[in-house]
């Protein structure tokens, strides 16, 4: 079973963070919710308190398929204050392995230079944060081992793009269909 940490940080934006951890869930990959500063839930930036699985001193790094960064402010900020959790994205980038930011958390990946040369995409009117980066306005992007998307009206794309490349793109595109998100 593929697993997967989704990183929440005080003022996380709800609807990113948890649409990614159901349809992974749907998907049958093992989303696990984890605490940026180790405590027991989470509050996001609308209010939400959501319950955490653990707390990023607590999980075995190795064990995970890949790192999913929400945004929402000032979470994206706790999540990049974080150092386990940027010192564990470096990782999983220099291996090639998975990492995926949406809205305002692709700075994070900008603001690490792991975005040179590389085509990404983050919420409208932060584009400087892209380091480096070619510059898409597309809903979601991947390039190589690191996915991008743009905010809360892209987190479905965001999600089943993680799906298609844990997974395949079959197992996406049929999720896609079975939450009335995609036609035929």
């Amino acid at each position: 079973m593929k697993k997967a940490a989704i990183f929440f940080g005080t003022g996380y934006e709800e609807i990113e963070a948890l649409t990614v951890v159901d349809l992974l869930r749907r998907a049958g990959v093992e989303a696990v919710c984890v605490s940026a500063d180790n405590t027991d839930s989470v509050t996001g930036s609308h209010k939400i308190s959501v319950a955490m699985d653990a707390g990023v001193d607590d999980i075995d790094f190795e064990s995970f398929d890949v790192l999913v960064c929400p945004g929402g402010m000032p979470g994206t900020k706790k999540l990049e204050a974080c150092k386990k959790l940027t010192d564990n994205i470096r990782k999983f980038y220099d291996s090639g392995k998975l990492i995926a930011a949406i809205c305002a958390a692709p700075s994070i990946f900008g603001h690490m230079g792991l975005l040179e040369g590389k085509k990404a995409c983050i919420y409208p009117g932060m584009e400087p944060e892209l380091k480096g980066a070619e510059v898409s306005y597309d809903r979601v992007v991947k390039t190589d081992n690191i996915i991008t998307s743009r905010g809360m009206g892209t987190a479905i794309a965001f999600a089943l793009e993680i799906i298609a490349a844990l997974l395949d793109r079959k197992t996406a595109d049929e999720l896609g269909k079975t939450i009335v998100y995609l036609n035929d």
